[in-house]
Formats: C-alpha cells, sequence, structure tokens
C-alpha cells in the first residue's frame, strides 16, 4: 500500500510545470528535435578524417603511441655514431696558472663566452657556496679603487672578473665606464640574475695604495693564499685607510723641484732653477688653497698655470739675460695631465670607447684650463710691454749630463707627485732616464723628427714598464707614468699660447697642434710598448687568439 501512494506522489511531482530558474527560456519545448552542438564545443579534432573518407589500416600499436621524443622504429643501437665532440679544428683553450692573473684574465675577456673556460675556485668558502651579494660588493670596490687610481678599463675589468671567478661565480660580467661599475652574475638561464654597480665620484692619485690593491688581487687569485671574504674587506679597508707615504709639504717641494729640473732641461741655468721652483710651489699652493673651498678641478689648473707665467713675465721686464720661456715651461710639466692622457688613449686603442671619450675630454678640458690660465697672464704682461719671444723653439742644448740628471730629477719628484712607494721611486727615475737618452739621439744628434723621436722613446718606456710590472707582478703605471715626464710637450704649448697671446693664430694654432701631436705620440707609444710586450712574452692562451679581427665592420 505504501509503495503505491509513493509512485503517484513521484507521478504528481513529475507533472507539475517547472520554475523559470529549472529550465532555460532558450531550450525548445518537448516533441521538438533537439539541434546539433556548435562545431567548437565538438570533441573531434580539425585533423580528424571527414564523414565518409575511409580510416586507413591500423598501425602498430607502438608506432601510434610513439612520442616526436621517442626512439623510431628504424633505430639501431649497431649503427649509432660516437658520442664523443672531437675538437679537429678548433682550437684549445688553456690557461696557464704562471702567467700574471693580468693576462690571463684579459685572454678571458676577449674570447667569447661559451669559449671560455670552467673556472677553479682557489678560494675556499663552505659547502653552501659564497655569498654571491658580498662577492660582487667586494669586486666593486676594489674596482673603484683601481679606476679612482688611473687604471685602464680593461685592466679594471679584468680585476673585477679575476676575483668573481676566484670565488667560482664564473658567469659574471663585469661593465667599466669613466664613472662607473656595474657586474652581474648569472648562475644559469633559468635563475634570476644579480646585478650591482657602483659609482666613482671621486679619483686620487695615490700609487701606493694602488700597488697595494693589486697585491690584494694576486692573493686573491693565487691558490698558495687563502684569503676568505671577511679577510679581503679587512685588508681592503687597510688599504682605504693608510695614510700618503709622502706629507704635504713634500709634495709642494716636489712640485717646485719638478718645475726646475724641467726648466734646466730646456736649457736654463741655476737661477732659472730656482725662479721656475718659486713659481711651481706659489701655483700648487693656490690650487690647494681653491680645492680647499670647493672650486671645481677646471678652476684650479687655471689658478696653478698662473705664477709659473707671471714669473716669466717678471723675467722679461727686469731685462735680464735669462730665459722667461724656460721658467713658464718648467711650470706647465707639472701640470700637464699625461697619466690622464696614456689611460685615455689605452682605452680607446683597446675598445673601450664611450671611458676613452670621457677621458679625452677631461684632457681637453685641462688643457684649455692651462691654456687659459697661462694665457691671461701673458697678455697682462704685454700690455706693460713685457718683451716674450713667439718666434723661439725648443732647441736642447748639448749638456748631456746636466740634461740626463735634470730628466732623472724631473721622474724622481714626478713619482713623489704620483705618492709612489720608496721602492719604485728609483727604477722609475732610470727609466725616464733612458727614455730622455733616446729622444736626445734621436731628436738632437741625428736630427730626426721630435714626434718619432717622442713616440720611440714612449714606447721604450711602456716596454720596459710592462717588463718591471710582470717581474714583480703590480700595475705597470708605476714604471711608466713618471717616467714619460721628460717627454711632455711643454714648450710647444707655451709658445702656442704665446703667439695666440700676439695675434699671430696661425702659428699659435700649428704650436698647440704639435703640442696635441707630440701628447699622442706618447700614450701610442707606451700602449704600443705595452703590447710588443705581451707579444713577445709567453701567452696564457695556447693557439687561441686572443681578439678577434673584425676588419672594421
Amino acid at each position: 500500500m505504501g509503495h503505491v501512494v509513493a509512485e503517484q506522489q513521484e507521478w504528481i511531482e513529475d507533472r507539475k510545470p517547472q520554475s523559470d530558474e529549472a529550465r532555460s527560456a532558450f531550450a525548445p519545448p518537448e516533441g521538438v528535435e533537439q539541434p546539433q552542438p556548435p562545431e567548437e564545443d565538438s570533441p573531434t579534432s580539425e585533423f580528424a578524417l571527414p564523414a565518409g573518407v575511409a580510416t586507413p589500416a591500423a598501425e602498430p600499436v607502438a608506432d601510434q603511441a610513439a612520442s616526436a621524443f621517442a626512439t623510431p622504429s628504424t633505430y639501431n643501437a649497431r649503427d649509432v655514431p660516437s658520442a664523443l665532440i672531437t675538437t679537429a679544428g678548433l682550437p684549445l683553450v688553456r690557461l696557464s696558472k704562471d702567467a700574471p692573473w693580468q693576462d690571463r684574465m684579459r685572454t678571458m675577456l676577449r674570447m667569447p663566452v661559451g669559449e671560455r673556460p670552467v673556472p677553479e675556485p682557489v678560494q675556499k668558502h663552505d659547502d653552501t657556496g659564497p655569498a654571491v651579494p658580498r662577492v660582487l660588493d667586494l669586486t666593486l670596490r676594489i674596482g673603484e679603487l683601481l679606476l679612482a687610481g688611473g687604471e685602464g678599463a680593461e685592466d679594471v675589468e679584468a680585476a673585477m672578473f679575476a676575483i668573481c671567478r676566484s670565488y667560482g661565480l664564473d658567469s659574471c660580467e663585469p661593465t667599466v665606464t669613466f664613472t662607473m661599475l656595474a657586474i652581474t652574475h648569472q648562475p644559469s638561464l633559468v635563475d634570476d640574475p644579480v646585478t650591482a654597480n657602483r659609482t666613482v665620484r671621486r679619483r686620487g692619485t695615490d700609487y701606493t695604495r694602488l700597488a697595494a690593491v693589486h697585491r690584494l688581487v694576486t692573493d686573491m687569485t693565487s691558490a698558495d693564499h687563502e684569503v676568505s671574504l671577511e679577510e679581503a674587506y679587512r685588508r681592503l679597508a687597510e688599504i682605504r685607510r693608510n695614510r700618503h707615504p709622502y706629507p704635504g709639504w713634500v709634495l709642494t717641494t716636489a712640485c717646485g723641484l719638478l718645475a726646475g729640473a724641467a726648466s734646466v732641461l730646456l736649457g736654463g741655468g741655476v737661477t732659472v732653477f730656482l725662479v721656475a721652483a718659486v713659481g711651481a710651489v706659489l701655483g700648487d699652493r693656490l690650487a690647494w688653497l681653491c680645492a680647499a673651498r670647493g672650486l671645481p678641478e677646471f678652476y684650479q689648473f687655471v689658478v696653478a698655470a698662473m705664477p709659473p707665467a707671471a714669473m716669466g713675465v717678471a723675467l722679461s721686464l727686469l731685462s735680464w739675460d735669462l730665459s722667461p720661456s724656460a721658467v713658464i715651461t718648467g711650470g706647465l710639466f707639472a701640470l700637464i695631465p699625461g697619466r690622464a692622457l696614456v689611460a685615455a688613449v689605452q682605452d680607446g686603442l683597446t675598445g673601450f670607447y664611450v671611458t676613452a671619450s670621457a677621458r679625452l675630454l677631461e684632457v681637453g678640458y685641462f688643457f684649455v684650463a692651462i691654456v687659459v690660465g697661462v694665457l691671461t697672464v701673458l697678455y697682462g704682461g704685454l700690455q706693460i710691454h713685457a718683451e716674450l719671444n713667439p718666434e723661439g723653439t725648443f732647441k736642447p742644448i748639448d749638456r748631456p749630463v746636466i740634461q740626463i740628471l735634470a730628466s732623472v730629477l724631473l721622474c724622481l719628484t714626478f713619482a713623489v707627485l704620483l705618492q709612489q712607494d720608496r721602492s719604485t721611486v728609483l727604477i722609475v727615475s732610470a727609466n725616464g732616464g733612458v727614455a730622455w737618452v733616446v729622444y736626445a739621439a734621436i731628436a738632437v744628434t741625428a736630427k730626426g723628427s721630435p714626434i718619432m723621436a717622442t713616440a720611440v722613446a714612449a714606447g721604450l718606456v711602456g716596454l720596459f714598464g710592462q717588463l718591471l710590472s710582470r717581474y714583480r707582478n703590480t700595475s705597470a703605471l708605476l714604471y711608466v707614468t713618471a717616467a714619460i715626464g721628460p717627454l711632455l710637450p711643454g714648450s710647444a704649448m707655451y709658445f702656442g699660447v704665446l703667439s695666440i697671446a700676439q695675434n699671430h693664430l696661425d702659428q699659435g694654432i700649428a704650436s698647440l697642434a704639435k703640442a696635441a701631436a707630440l701628447a699622442l705620440a706618447i700614450a701610442i707609444g707606451v700602449n704600443l710598448g705595452n703590447e710588443i710586450a705581451r707579444l713577445f712574452l709567453r701567452a696564457p692562451g695556447a693557439s687561441r687568439a686572443a681578439a678577434k679581427r673584425t676588419r672594421g665592420f
């Protein structure tokens, strides 16, 4: 009985009209043929055979289920070629551990990324690996000191690359510009890269600090020394805190002696030596005063160039039988930015054109500042009828012994101004003396071109400097920068400025162009000497070109 009642209730529920929520307004009523589902809802594929086409014979199950990465049915293990990749015709990259890290890292930077060998970390760390942000920060701090000390962009990149590889970070790419350093580390293609950068806001001249940084990098890249990150940070902090080896009064005295030695080199006597020294000392003190007041370096050069020019004008007014041009030119020797010029040309020759352009622009500003300072004083002297000879040219007097001693003294005082260590001062002075002997032998004895003589002498300076740096495993700047002092174009610059002051523009421009040619000859000669030393000494790579040849394309 209960079963019958349940069936009746179910029949009544089915007969009740459905609500609007129970059916769609677009649903066809009962008794109407239901439409086919849309084509996009059909489970068939566009590659399926259409209706009415015969289905091909069934293929073996193994081929039906085969994947694009599965082994084909025609595969035979006996016919498989050798899986070893031969290196026939490909250069084998071998980096000798006996070569200095500068040459090894320079070779690494000049080869494509895919051909670089896997690094062998020489510094120990825990099993979790090195702290990547700390390694990058340490690398940037060391690169900052090197760039601020006057190193070329390629040498700075080589040092940064060497530090990263010594701690096992092989996938690193350093980038160096004139005021910015950056480095990127990406362990693999699926990992996010880590990038850090640092701005070089202040540059200083302290070759003792530069040599200490090179020793630190050498220890970090050597397997004989274990330098942890903490130890490296401690030594870097000590290098930053170290005081300069020479006090301020020694630097001022060296500036005066440099100007005096340059005036003797140009034919002056004892009186000219003293007058040129006094003018250079006054200019140096005025420049220090401007620096303490926060004036830009351009105005410091303008002020420093005025006292030597004023001393030369005073000698001409006194009508003494002296050489005012030697006094003025001697004072300019202490101001010409030879170090920055050599670094600029080196960056350009090694492919760092942005940094080279910025350095050359800086050198140009310094040259303009010197010209403005000297030109202002000379113009004032001409207004009070000072007798200055614009037709004079630099003709070294035949005093070989005195001139050699003067060139050695010039290099020695230049090395002191660069804050070099006492152990390198005598060596670089001897290198400069040899450079002057070579220049005098070509330009004076053989009556050769002064530009060619300058280039040859500068090339020997670069060659000897590179050999000495290899022997002592330090920077070549310590043995090169001060040695080019006797070759600087002080006289050509002075006579060019004097001609412009007396409205002889053609002669002035020609003389300034000669000064620029001499400066470029010095820079190119130094760089060529460095490359010749690397060319004939043992290279770190075996049968592998360290640089590509693009033929300018």
